[in-house]
């Protein structure tokens, strides 16, 4: 071995982390195409969305709504600051063997943005993608409240709906109802441009439940310690559930909160949750932000 080779061995490169954190019932996620371009990817576990915690027999095809509309939610009484307690453990580990990059899709970016405010110096950059950014209104719930989020089909979901939310302590969505009506309107929400069987490959594979707490959680950042960490935003232009024009609106306050660190934003031709097509650019632009 030649001392060049030698010298190579000792000094291992140190590989970026993109660490994940899904938006609402999503699970645990990477980005195996990163990983292949020489990068390293994990999802957050955040508390109560696991699979095995989630999914029950009731929820199974018979299913047995009556019993599913009682079942206790593993994320009745889940905060905000939890989701972030989560984020914050993985990215300390990760910060430890390389750069981090943090990114939080949809309601996921209520949460990397308290994450950065919490560990700023060990988070290299921010990706929103298609996410909620909270600067000037302190949650995701107030800015679907606005004039920008007016055509947002969010509410689909609300069809869908199984038990009181105010008894089981989350939002619980049949994403496995066979209601076509309902099923219409979650795809046009979330992936209208999609095939039927990519569409309900993604819709099965989300989680019932949801916390009532997180989108009305305090979400905004600091201008000392969020405020200085770089940060790219992902517009989804095809976006019906949290349109172009919040998302727009959303860039605009975080740059004027921070006006030395403006956003690097970058379109992408995406509903809100993007087909295997549309992701295909997301990963480019994920990987083009390594340095």
């Amino acid at each position: 071995m030649t001392e060049h080779m030698r010298t190579e061995t000792a000094r291992p490169r140190r590989v970026t982390t993109f660490v994940f954190v899904t938006g609402a019932n999503g699970t645990a996620s990477q980005d195996a195409e990163l990983t292949l371009r020489g990068h390293r990817t994990v999802g957050v576990s955040l508390p109560g969305h696991g699979a095995a915690e989630q999914f029950h027999r009731a929820y199974q095809s018979p299913q047995d709504l009556a019993e599913l509309a009682t079942l206790p939610s593993p994320v009745s009484g889940v905060t905000l600051d939890d989701h972030v307690e989560a984020t914050v453990t993985v990215v300390r580990r990760a910060a430890s063997h390389g750069p981090v990059i943090l990114v939080g899709g949809s309601l996921g970016g209520a949460t990397i943005t308290r994450a950065a405010d919490a560990v700023p110096d060990l988070i290299d950059r921010l990706v929103y993608d298609a996410a909620f950014c909270c600067t000037i209104l302190r949650s995701p719930s107030e800015y679907l409240e606005t004039p920008e989020a007016k055509g947002s089909l969010a509410s689909s979901v609300l069809g869908g709906l199984v038990g009181d939310p105010r008894v089981i302590g989350a939002i619980r969505v049949n994403w496995r109802s066979a209601d076509r009506a309902f099923l219409d309107a979650v795809k046009e929400a979330y992936m209208a441009d999609a095939s039927d069987g990519e569409f309900l490959a993604m819709v099965n594979g989300l989680l019932p439940d949801e916390s009532l707490l997180v989108s009305s959680g305090d979400a905004r950042g600091s201008e000392e310690a969020w405020g200085r960490v770089p940060r790219t935003y992902i517009r989804h232009a095809r976006d019906r559930t949290i349109p172009p024009a919040l998302q727009d609106r959303m860039i605009r306050e975080a740059d004027a909160a921070t006006p030395g660190n403006p956003f690097d934003v970058h379109t992408v031709e995406a509903t809100h949750a993007p087909t295997a097509a549309a992701y295909r650019q997301i990963t480019d632009i994920l990987d083009r932000l390594v340095k």
